[in-house]
């Protein structure tokens, strides 16, 4: 498995706490500003010269830029226009050997939690969702909607993801529930997500497999591993665990206090020849640290990349 983490574009301080535990390889986030074009080679190139300086190499871009992405999953008059741009990515890519892109078909609602102060060990910090404290807004999009732009999408641009090998890698709606408000979702369960990745069949579409949210849909990993990784589904793993098997309330937890066993989890993955990158995922706010971006802080990503790196290493 090939240990990574997650990287804005702008050098700070996870950075160098990243470099400083042994971590090699990034999972980059564009800029989200009308000052970058994600379609200009020289515009790339300067967040990838600034990644090999500091002695990390991107491999993979998570997500897929929200300026295309949101037009590509709502359909809009900008569709079409976005895929293109999305092709002119799969060229670039291929160029600077970055060969994998993570994306969902989560329309107009995000991953979403209701909570960013829940308390976790210690009084440490994290992210929960429960369904009653939802507030619903005035979005709303259709199951046959979505299925129906997720199909259009992916038969556009499948055939330029193979001729310039790019992987797309599908993240499952987070949280995993039908229905937010107007809102359907459709990528919930491993029976959806299946279908979503043989609509067309490609070496080239798979999963990003998030394990806590499969756990949260009340799928068993000891099935739904097997059955991706023996198709070769599995193009990247989101490492995190959270404190219930229920979709509707749950809260993260530190990487060793959730429900999962992690390291049965890691050895599983191993045995089915998941040689793929693996990044932590949704980390606690320790004490001291700002929460300004909850699930993102710098301290608890130390505990939790340590603790997959042990996982790793005894595996």
């Amino acid at each position: 498995m090939i240990l990574s983490d997650y990287f804005l574009a702008k050098e700070n301080i996870g950075w160098h706490y990243a470099k400083q535990v042994g971590v090699e390889n990034a999972v980059f986030r564009f800029p989200e500003d009308d000052g970058f074009d994600i379609t200009d080679k020289t515009h790339w190139k300067t967040i990838y010269d600034r990644f090999v300086n500091f002695g990390i190499k991107p491999i993979l871009l998570e997500p897929m830029p929200n300026c295309v992405h949101d037009h590509i999953k709502c359909a809009d008059e900008f569709r079409d226009e976005s895929i293109e741009k999305v092709i002119k990515m799969f060229t670039i890519m291929d160029e600077f050997d970055i060969r994998t892109i993570c994306f969902n078909f989560m329309a107009h609602i995000g991953w979403l939690r209701t909570s960013g102060t829940v308390p976790e060990r210690g009084g440490a910090l994290v992210t929960g969702f429960d369904i009653n404290d939802f507030v619903s807004d005035n979005y709303s999009i259709s199951e046959k909607e979505l299925w129906d732009n997720y199909t259009y999408f992916i038969k556009a641009v499948i055939p330029y993801a193979e001729k310039h090998g790019i992987k797309l890698a599908l993240h499952p709606d987070d949280p995993p529930i039908s229905k937010l408000g107007n809102v359907s979702r459709i990528m919930t369960s491993f029976e959806q997500i299946n279908k979503a990745v043989h609509i067309v069949e490609s070496d080239n579409l798979g999963v990003t497999f998030c394990q806590a949210t499969y756990v949260a849909m009340g799928e068993n990993l000891y099935d739904v591993i097997p059955a991706f990784a023996k198709e070769n589904k599995i193009f990247f793993i989101h490492f995190r665990d959270i404190s219930a098997a229920d979709k509707f309330h749950f809260h993260e937890t530190f990487h060793d206090n959730g429900i999962t066993n992690m390291g049965e989890i890691i050895k599983l993955y191993q045995q089915h020849g998941c040689n793929v990158p693996v990044r932590v995922d949704h980390v606690p706010s320790m004490y001291g640290e700002n929460n300004d971006i909850p699930g993102y802080a710098a301290v608890g990503r130390l505990f939790a990349i340590g603790y997959l790196k042990g996982l790793l290493e005894n595996s």
